[in-house]
């Protein structure tokens, strides 16, 4: 590449330069990708769940009698068992369940399944009612929560294995990023580090430039190819057998380019993605309007307060009441090791910031010596934490008992107690330090909109392993979008996380 191509600005919106084809473009044959077979393997799956849990609730509504041969059942039963299976069936391909858009997509694609299930009962319930057909409502109690529960659990699993694949690069989407340089380098490098995601950069597509296409674009320890320019995406498409395309500049396209791009891609059985610019957004934040034929995002402010932080202190403090009952064996165990271990109290209560920067006592397990926080200059050379984190892997200063209860977390369960009283919840960012929010700049002061959590996406993504940019970003990302829905998921990632005991030190 010369000098002076390197140099050349974007060309004008009007200038790429799409092939003019008279005629419809050409086919190219669909290619048989994992998707397929994994989306095949789940509507098996599902198809044979949904007959065996029918029978099951007709067996358990109205017993089985031995004396009975099979051949004599009464015709209804047989006719509810069928017609029930066929509908609930065909329901979760209506709702597209196994959509390959949400292959493995976590919370979307259990909504569907939940959603498909409820659906098909209410249309059950409607009919029974308007044609008196006396459906045994013990057949629906049994067969509505056994048969979701079932489902969902089918999918987990199918996703579980999912996920593994994906920690080898396997069942990956290749994608072929169309953006220049700057724009392209981000989405490349967040997903390089996320292959859960499912998405494996194959090729990128550049601005008219002038480059070389033998060329290549440095992107961490990788070397990305680079296929052409924008009007190469059709034969780019067929050289590196990409699935999706994926647009990063659609501002140097244009609203034309777009449109002629996606009628390049006609026929090629490929998806086509537009990356918005925006980070860190939820998906239900964001809505798509047309306006005279222009689609414009829209992406409502974040709420913090009203019924649904209501119903999150509500959630708060019947699921810390809730712990708490369940762990007493657990407290008093470790209550009773903290003090036999090591001379001091039981207790460790620390000064943190919480909404709205209001201080309040943090209670913990005493992990550490009496005279730790006396010792913590002396130790400032040993710090492994980024940004404002302290963080020693293995710090002097915790003891035996405080090792075991730190690696499972079991040091941060008093801190039900705060959530009891309000001054944290089950989730939310991690409550910091004084000295710490007196250094905040910038957007990390948003931090303090929610109150700090014994848990969050800090907790589930590494913990202590984590790097400070990318704490402050996951905190952030769980400011401006919380809801109930994603604290329930957090909680069950918790499990996992404490379980590994990873980043726990």
């Amino acid at each position: 590449m010369s000098v002076n191509a390197e140099r050349r600005p974007y060309p004008a919106r009007s200038r790429v330069a799409w092939p003019n084809r008279s005629r419809t473009p050409e086919s190219r044959e669909r290619l048989s990708t994992w998707a397929d077979r994994y989306r095949t393997r789940l509507l098996w799956s599902d198809a044979l769940v949904i007959p065996v849990v029918v029978a099951l609730a007709q067996v358990i509504r109205f017993g089985v009698d031995p004396a009975v041969p099979v051949a004599s059942i009464h015709a209804p039963v047989i006719v509810v068992t069928i017609v029930l299976s066929v509908v609930w069936i065909v329901n979760l391909h209506i709702f597209r369940v196994a959509d390959v858009r949400i292959l493995g997509g976590g919370a979307t694609e259990y909504s569907r399944v939940l959603k498909a299930c409820l659906a098909v009962f209410g249309l059950l319930a409607i009919v029974d009612l308007l044609f008196k057909l006396n459906i045994a409502r013990g057949l629906i109690a049994i067969a509505l929560p056994l048969g979701t529960f079932l489902l969902l659990l089918v999918h987990y699993g199918w996703r579980a294995h999912l996920i593994r694949g994906r920690a080898q690069r396997k069942c990956m989407n290749h994608v072929l990023v169309m953006g220049s340089e700057r724009s392209a380098k981000p989405l490349v490098a967040h997903l390089d580090r996320n292959p859960s995601l499912g998405y494996d950069v194959v090729g990128v597509c550049v601005p008219l430039l002038g480059v070389d296409p033998c060329s290549s674009m440095t992107v961490g320890r990788r070397e990305v190819p680079i296929l052409g320019e924008f009007a190469d995406a059709r034969s780019a498409v067929l050289q590196s057998r990409a699935t999706t395309v994926a647009v990063t500049s659609a501002e140097v396209l244009g609203h034309s380019a777009m449109r002629e791009l996606s009628w390049e891609l006609e026929g090629m059985h490929v998806d086509m993605v537009v990356d918005p610019g925006v980070i860190d957004v939820a998906g239900p934040r964001m809505l798509v309007r047309p306006v005279a034929g222009l689609p414009l995002l829209h992406i409502d402010k974040p709420t913090y307060s009203g019924a649904n932080r209501l119903l999150k202190a509500s959630v708060d403090r019947v699921g810390a009441l809730v712990v708490l009952v369940l762990a007493a064996p657990v407290l008093l165990a470790c209550a009773i090791a903290v003090k036999v271990d090591s001379r001091g109290p039981v207790f460790y209560k620390a000064e943190r910031i919480g909404l709205n920067n209001t201080p309040f006592r943090m209670w913990k397990f005493r992990s550490m010596q009496v005279d730790a926080d006396t010792r913590l200059a002396d130790l400032s050379v040993l710090n492994e934490g980024a940004g404002l984190l302290f963080k020693i892997r293995d710090d002097p200063r915790v003891t035996r008992v405080g090792k075991f209860i730190r690696r499972y977390s079991f040091d941060e369960l008093p801190q039900l107690f705060n959530v009891l009283g309000g001054s944290m919840s089950l989730v939310g960012p991690r409550p910091p330090l004084p000295s710490e929010v007196e250094q905040y700049e910038g957007p990390v002061v948003r931090r303090m909109l929610v109150r700090p959590g014994i848990t969050g996406l800090w907790q589930v993504s590494g913990r202590s392993d984590l790097s400070w940019e990318e704490a402050v970003r996951l905190d952030l990302t769980y400011v401006e979008n919380w809801s109930i829905a994603q604290d329930l998921q957090i909680l069950l990632r918790t499990l996992r996380a404490v379980l590994h005991q990873a980043g726990a030190y």
